[in-house]
């Protein structure tokens, strides 16, 4: 436009020739125009279509992905079950009590399944009334210090803030748990309490289960009661005796390719071969072991100290965690079983589940040999509890034994008196057993459905891995003992490490493993003082604790007092770390170091009398200092005993009554300055 106003003003154009140049420039310019008008819309046009398709595409993706059904009631209305029995597991027994209740559901009329809360929405348990007769049962173990099992973690959240209307739901709540623990059935007993207060409906009342007494006893003493009542509540009755059902059934394979054969995996077939993190207890880590040395001197027991490479594995554990580690039973315990039920051991079978609607297709990892399943799979050393022992009466051809098993699994007062001194007291083991009863040969298929799974076992980590970031390291004692029969009974777990031995002739020796989480964890600030009471293999958490106060130290942080009660037998026999604590103190770390040497001389000493000796220091730490106190090893005596002990300084120290004392001492739990690392 500039162009043509110039060119109308030049007064040396005229008026023909300034025509014929306007039309000519229009011309022009239309084409200029209309091309970039249409250069411009057609790159509008796409830019715009892939602008609005780009952001298209996830949707469709996400309304595409399957949703997980994690109805328990509309499988239970699919297959027609009215009970529903979840349990809380840790080592597998709380499963396997579930199992024998839902299994007994049908001598009243009555289906039941047994349950994983983990794979279920439990706010379904609101619609459980839509079913008829219906009924959920609980069996609820506790861990470690009132805590819920892993499976139940989600469980305990959602009742925790969970404000639903339960008043359809009929329930009963069976606890497994420990007296020698400050927190007896604590799951157990808040399941129970919480579901009524959301108005559910309790049927039958509490079990609680001790298995620092009988735990297999308390079970079938609850059990006997609660179907007469569950049979009251439904206006049902019993439909015959107790009948042995299978809920597996074998297939044999004798054209399998090898490659798909379970070899001791815990999940993923080959995982042991291919391994792929995140490691835990469906997909173990193999680390190998890089040190196994027998930490004490002298006396009958073998004390070890293992390391574990978990170098590339991306594991990361905090000093006071919990290594999990999956043993092997004793080739010679399997061989023998072999032998005595005459079967080949490297029989390729699987057992696969007759629901064919249950999540549980297999009692273990299949196809696999029978040879493997009593290495890896199953318990074979532990006294078999007594639903084993009446499944397995049927296969006894001498009438004596037969009425012998069935008397052991009745709930007769005489009966539960023989199997606690026949097979409890004597540790029979399955193997046992089948020695002591010759006309006993069942099926190895059905002994193999029978066994409970083999579980891992926890050691507390004594190391930090702020000191050692790719290696974990185990303190443990092997078990060995002679039974009331005169058999030599040893550890699974402690005999399997104690067998481990570092790099030999290129062969490694490999350990499956993963990291449990622990709440027993040093104070936040260092400068905060500590106070460790550890007899024992107990010592070993302390000793990641002290590593670790070390290394603050280096990196220049103040670190408050550090003191260590230790105990063992004999100084010159089983002090264990006697070496590393002596260079801890020499350094100042370890600030204050009381070893009680309870065999050393007439008196027997113990950690708990020297808190006594030291009690003011002791009280000062505690009371002033806002100290942290750490106990681990035995909960049965030690741990209770030391517990009192420090009812006794707080109440002499802090002009306390007894109660007011013991009062003091749970607030510290409450506020994480007194914990527990304990087993029975």
């Amino acid at each position: 436009l500039t162009a043509l106003g110039e060119a109308s003003m030049d007064p040396t154009i005229s008026a023909s020739d300034s025509t014929a140049q306007q039309d000519s420039l229009f011309s022009m310019m239309d084409v200029f125009l209309i091309s970039l008008i249409t250069g411009l819309f057609t790159y509008w046009f796409f830019f715009r279509k892939k602008k609005e398709e780009v952001p298209d595409l996830p949707k469709m993706q996400t309304v595409a992905a399957p949703v997980r059904d994690s109805s328990f009631i509309e499988k239970m209305k699919k297959t027609g079950r009215n009970i529903v029995v979840f349990y809380g597991s840790q080592t597998g027994t709380a499963e396997e009590f579930a199992n024998r209740l839902s299994k007994d559901a049908h001598r009243y009329g009555l289906r039941g399944m047994a349950a994983d809360p983990e794979e279920y929405d439990l706010s379904d348990l609101s619609r459980l009334s839509e079913i008829d007769k219906s009924l959920a049962v609980f069996c609820m173990a506790t861990y470690g210090e009132g805590d819920p099992t892993d499976n139940a973690q989600d469980f305990y959240d959602w009742l925790q803030e969970a404000d639903a209307d339960l008043s359809g739901l009929r329930f009963a709540v069976f606890g497994l748990g420990n007296k020698t623990y400050e927190h007896f059935n604590a799951m157990g007993k808040y399941v129970d309490k919480r579901l009524e207060e959301l108005g559910a409906q309790r049927i039958f009342e509490l079990g609680l289960g001790d298995d620092d007494g009988n735990l297999e006893e308390d079970f079938i003493t609850w059990r006997e009661q609660f179907w007469p009542a569950v049979c009251e509540h439904f206006g049902v009755e019993a439909t015959g005796e107790e009948s042995s059902i299978r809920q597996y059934e074998l297939v044999v394979h004798t054209d399998v390719n090898m490659n798909k054969v379970y070899t001791g995996e815990m999940g993923r077939l080959k995982s042991y071969e291919n391994q792929k993190p995140p490691f835990d207890a469906k997909n173990p880590f193999l680390a190998q072991v890089t040190e196994n040395r027998k930490l004490n001197e002298g006396g009958e027991r073998h004390l070890m100290h293992l390391e574990l490479d978990i170098s590339n594995s991306k594991i990361r554990y905090e000093s006071g965690d919990h290594v999990a580690v999956y043993p092997a039973n004793d080739s010679s315990l399997v061989n023998q079983i072999g032998e005595i039920l005459g079967t080949d051991l490297d029989t390729v079978m699987s057992l696969n589940n007759l629901d064919e609607e249950s999540n549980k297709k297999h009692p273990f990892p299949c196809p696999t040999s029978y040879r493997t399943a009593l290495t890896y799979y199953l318990d074979i050393t532990n006294p078999p509890r007594t639903n084993v022992l009446y499944e397995l009466a049927q296969y006894a051809t001498d009438s004596g034994e037969q009425e012998r098993l069935r008397k052991m699994a009745s709930s007769a007062a005489e009966g539960k008196a023989l199997y606690l001194s026949w097979v409890v007291e004597a540790r029979r083991n399955i193997l046992a057993i089948l020695q002591d009863m010759p006309s006993l040969r069942p099926p190895i298929d059905h002994l193999c459905e029978l066994l409970p799974r083999l579980q891992a076992r926890y050691y507390s980590i004594a190391s930090s891995s702020k000191v050692h970031p790719n290696s974990i390291h185990i303190c443990a004692v092997t078990v060995e003992y002679e039974t009331k029969t005169g058999r030599l009974n040893k550890g699974v777990a402690t005999s399997w490490l104690k067998s481990k031995v570092p790099e030999q002739n290129g062969s490694s020796s490999l350990v499956p493993m993963y990291v449990r989480k622990s709440q027993f964890r040093l104070p936040f600030k260092p400068s905060t003082p500590v106070i460790m009471i550890g007899p024992g293999t107990g010592i070993a958490p302390f000793i990641g604790f002290i590593q670790e106060r070390a290394w603050l130290k280096q990196q220049g942080k103040e670190v408050g007092e550090t003191v260590l009660y230790y105990g063992c037998r004999r100084e010159h026999e089983d002090y264990l770390y006697r070496e590393e604590l002596a260079r801890f103190q020499k350094e100042g770390v370890l600030t204050q170091l009381n070893v009680a040497f309870s065999r050393d001389q007439a008196e027997k000493v113990y950690v708990q009398h020297l808190l006594k000796k030291n009690k003011e220091h002791v009280w000062k730490l505690v009371n002033e200092g806002m100290a942290h106190i750490y106990v681990c090893g035995d909960a049965r005596n030690m741990a209770r005993d030391v517990q009192n002990t420090f009812y006794e300084i707080v109440s002499e120290f802090g002009n306390m009554s007894q109660p007011q004392a013991v009062d003091y001492v749970k607030k510290l739990m409450t506020k994480g300055r007194y914990s527990l690392d304990v087993w029975s």
